[in-house]
This record gives C-alpha cells, sequence and structure tokens, in this order.
C-alpha cells in the first residue's frame, strides 16, 4: 500500500498494487479505481493497458468514471424515477433526462476503506440511507485479487432497505498501450444472442432483439473499426444480454477482446446477466491522461458486467432488488494473455 495524496474533502487516498509474473494491477482507494493493468504483449514488452491519469486530481475531476467502480446503480435509470413499495424516488439527473452511475456524487468519487486479503486488496464502503436519493443504507465491498493472468472483482452488497442495486467496474481499455489513439484495430466477440435496442437518450426501449443479421452480432470476432461504420449513433453503447430473466448464478463468458498487432488477449467472464459495450463515445480529446495523452473519440472500450440498464422500471428485466436479509454477490474475472 503507497499513501498517494490527502484530497481536501475528501480524505487520503492510497494506491495498492497486486502483482503476479504475467501481470501488474494498481489500485486506489478513491472510487475502487483501477488505475492500471501493465500486461506483456508478444514482443515481450509490458504496457498499460487501461486509460486514465498521472494524479489522484485527474480522477477527483473527471467526469468520465475512468477505472471506477460506479454505483449504488450503474447505468441509467429512465428520467431518474422509480417506484418501490409504492414509493416514488427522484434521483439527481446527470446525463441528459436520466440519472447515470449512482448520481452526482457516486461511489466512484468515494474513498473507500482497504484491507489486505489474500492475493489482493478489499475495498469497502457505506453509503448512508437516501444517499443521492436511494433507499436503505449499504454496505458494499469490492475484492480485487490477482491470480496469475486472471484479475478477480468480486462486488457484494448488504441493504437496510430494498433498494436497486448494480455495480460494475468502468475502466477503459486499449490493449495497444497508452500511446494508441484507437481500438479500431482491436478484434471483439461477445457472448450474447440478444442485445436491448435503445431510444435516442440510451434508455432500452424494452424489447429483447436476437442478434442475427444486424451489426450487434458480434458472437464471432469481428474488428471493432469496420463494424462501428455499421452501427447507427455514434457507437457501441448497448447491453448486450448474457442471460435471460430468472437464469441461475453462473460464470459464464461474456467477451474476448485481440489486439493482432501486440498479440495481447482480454477476456471476461461474470455471473452479471449483462454487459455493456462501449467504444468511448463521449470522450473528446478534452482532457489530458496518462503520459500527457489525449483520449479522443473511441480511443479505448469498456466492457462493463452489470444488470440490465434501467432493470428497476423494466419488469422483465432481470430483478435488480436488493432486499433486506438479502445479499448481493457477483463476480466478473479479467485474464490478460497474448498469442
Amino acid at each position: 500500500m503507497v499513501p498517494m495524496k490527502k484530497m481536501p474533502g475528501i480524505g487520503v487516498v492510497d494506491m495498492w498494487v497486486l502483482q503476479s509474473p504475467q501481470v501488474k494491477v494498481e489500485v486506489l482507494t478513491l472510487g475502487a479505481i483501477i488505475r492500471s493493468v501493465i500486461s506483456r504483449g508478444k514482443d515481450g514488452q509490458m504496457e498499460d493497458v487501461v486509460l486514465g491519469f498521472d494524479d489522484v486530481d485527474g480522477y477527483v475531476s473527471d467526469k468520465r468514471y475512468f477505472g471506477a467502480v460506479v454505483g449504488r446503480v450503474a447505468n441509467r435509470i429512465a428520467r431518474g424515477r422509480f417506484v418501490l413499495e409504492g414509493k416514488e424516488y427522484q434521483l439527481d439527473i446527470n446525463n441528459g433526462p436520466n440519472a447515470l452511475h449512482g448520481g452526482l456524487q457516486g461511489f466512484n468519487k468515494v474513498v473507500w476503506q482497504a484491507t489486505s486479503v489474500e492475493g489482493g486488496v478489499q475495498l469497502s464502503l457505506t453509503s448512508p440511507d437516501g444517499d443521492q436519493g436511494y433507499p436503505g443504507e449499504v454496505h458494499v465491498s469490492v475484492s480485487y485479487t490477482l491470480q496469475g493472468e486472471t484479475l478477480n472483482a468480486e462486488f457484494q452488497a448488504q441493504s437496510t432497505k430494498t433498494t436497486p442495486i448494480n455495480l460494475t467496474n468502468h475502466s477503459y481499455f486499449n490493449l495497444a498501450g497508452q500511446s494508441a489513439t484507437d481500438v479500431y484495430d482491436h478484434e471483439v466477440s461477445i457472448s450474447a444472442q440478444s442485445y436491448l435496442p435503445v431510444d435516442d437518450t440510451s434508455i432500452p426501449t424494452g424489447e429483447i432483439r436476437a442478434v442475427d443479421n444486424t451489426p450487434f452480432d458480434l458472437r464471432k470476432p469481428v474488428l471493432i473499426g469496420p463494424q462501428l461504420k455499421k452501427v447507427p449513433g455514434p457507437g457501441f453503447d448497448h447491453n448486450f444480454c448474457l442471460s435471460s430473466p430468472g437464469d441461475p448464478w453462473l460464470d459464464r463468458h461474456a467477451a474476448r477482446v485481440h489486439h493482432p498487432a501486440s498479440g495481447r488477449i482480454l477476456e471476461v467472464s461474470t455471473s452479471q446477466p449483462g454487459v455493456q459495450f462501449y467504444t468511448a463515445n463521449f470522450l473528446d480529446g478534452s482532457m489530458t491522461g496518462k503520459g500527457g495523452a489525449r483520449y479522443g473519440k473511441h480511443s479505448s472500450f469498456c466492457l462493463e458486467t452489470q444488470n440490465w440498464p434501467d432493470a428497476v422500471n423494466q419488469a422483465s428485466f432481470p430483478d435488480c432488488l436488493l432486499r433486506p436479509g438479502e445479499e448481493y454477490r457477483h463476480v466478473t474475472r479479467y485474464t490478460f494473455t497474448t498469442v
């Protein structure tokens, strides 16, 4: 553990380093942020494949959730409203007409408490009743552990009242490293038979659409660059359905991304029912990242493993409610290899 910086109004931010012979991971207590993942290419070169900032100040002012755990509810809630047990809740609106990634002061802007666990670190926080408009006091933890080539993220939560919850890590990846300007030369495949079409504010319409004969059929590897030209709008920012409502809890293969030039591969598996594939459509080069890099549109990709967006308002989607006495638990595994 390395103390990084004391931030006014936030507290001391520490960095934890996880290391195996194949991979090195840096984790910040601010936002449970994955600050870096350093992995080897086929030429033996070690590169940092996660976008972010050189110092803590960058993460404090960041509005794009670089590397962070987002919550209490990841992704969008339509109009920031939901009804629970007969009571209507209104959240802060922070993404067009909708609520996004937990609110104006979500889990990404809080310093988590860190404790050492075998192979890594457990970060925990308490979200008070009414935090960002959500009901119930919620105890949340994420454990990051490194086993060889695999970074495991295990999310757990308990609540004193029924509340929606949906936790994910929002890392932006570029397997070519920090000097690359786009991910057009990456190949992606996602193990999903269906996806969720969205309206013009990125809220799912309620339809669960088969990927067959659409640009969203990523069951076989495709190059991201040419595929982006087939997708309506600025790029991918869609939930891919990994399981169906009511399916049992199971750690399933979700996605594989291969960067042929470096030989690096990222494989993701998860117990979550969905993964939001996002191609950094809203990065615009205005932020200065690591080493002075300017992160522009399509400079990276996210694989946000999660429940389906707006599930609290869509009865046909997987249940996103955590009730008193229950435990929320999900795992996501990121495996970094080369060919």
